[in-house]
């Protein structure tokens, strides 16, 4: 290869790995309208403010490629592991599961997000629903909110009864004890933030056209039952936290603190090591006198807007 055209295809993988990283800066757009939101005492145009930004990116980066390397491990090895995440709403569980699983393979590492049981599953045994979920080997599964359900937004809501949350509580500790017996490494975060906090995340929600689909009716209920939420969380975390299974709770009144702070936990938990992979070559494509590529009909073709 020429050296100008060896030049030339050095910038075009620059630019691509560049466009790549630049999926992470766009998500952090909104916490960059949130910081600049009028009253929030966040200089955004400082150099103070850009310097945490970098330090921000550099370690999420850094800890990313940590978990690619950690994900390779668990296909290696046929490890099996569940990280449940729990929180009030607005805590930060989804970007901290975006975090971790955007430079991963979906393949390999999944999230649960299950919606309201229909009428069906109400009848089934609680955990039932939850189960087919659960990893094989190799594989890693975020469960976006999870069977603890019942001991909040149902408990606090008046969705179950006073017998199906004692018994609940009986069958969780036994239930999560099996499932580390069968080899399944399971993790418990909860997402602390505070009311105040939780306060202008809402207000953000409300006012931004983009998130406003993030605030549902149960959402604004839990709001008014802050205190409901309280009573129920330390019951669950006193009744829940067992050695097999324990919670680990995340102070999340700062974003990104938060992800970074329960990424690095995170690694910390499971013994991975870098697998060795052998040098990737890319074949020379085959090329034959005899073909001719075929011309695009132009009503496929979608417009070129941009």
């Amino acid at each position: 290869m020429k050296k100008s055209a060896a030049q030339g295809l050095a910038v075009r993988i620059a630019q691509d790995v560049a466009d790549s990283y630049d999926e992470e800066f766009e998500l952090e757009l909104e916490d960059r309208a949130t910081d600049a939101m009028p009253g929030s005492g966040v200089d955004t145009g400082s150099a103070e403010f850009r310097e945490s930004r970098r330090r921000y990116f550099r370690e999420l980066f850094r800890m990313q490629a940590e978990l690619v390397k950690l994900q390779d491990w668990v296909v290696k090895t046929g490890h099996k592991l569940v990280i449940l995440f729990e929180g009030r709403d607005a805590a930060g569980k989804g970007g901290v599961i975006k975090r971790i699983t955007q430079r991963l393979n979906p393949r390999v590492c999944r999230v649960a997000a299950l919606a309201a049981p229909n009428e069906r599953e109400k009848t089934q045994w609680y955990f039932q629903r939850f189960v087919s979920h659960l990893p094989a080997a190799g594989e890693i599964v975020l469960f976006d909110r999870s069977w603890y359900n019942r001991a909040g937004v149902e408990r606090v809501m008046g969705f179950c009864s006073d017998e199906q949350y004692e018994e609940f509580f009986r069958s969780v500790p036994e239930f999560e004890k099996m499932l580390v017996r069968s080899g399944i490494q399971l993790i418990k975060y909860w997402f602390s933030i505070s009311d105040e906090e939780q306060y202008v995340r809402f207000q953000s929600r409300i006012q931004d056209p983009l998130k406003q689909w993030k605030l549902s009716p149960m959402d604004l209920e839990s709001r008014r039952r802050w205190e409901e939420y309280t009573k129920a969380k330390e019951v669950m975390l006193d009744r829940t936290h067992i050695e097999q299974a324990p919670w680990r709770i995340v102070h999340a009144d700062d974003k990104k603190k938060a992800r970074l702070n329960c990424i690095h936990h995170l690694l910390t938990q499971i013994p991975y090591a870098e697998i060795e992979h052998a040098e990737i070559v890319l074949p020379l494509r085959e090329r034959h006198d005899d073909y001719v590529r075929k011309p695009i009909p132009q009503d496929l073709l979608v417009p070129q807007v941009f």
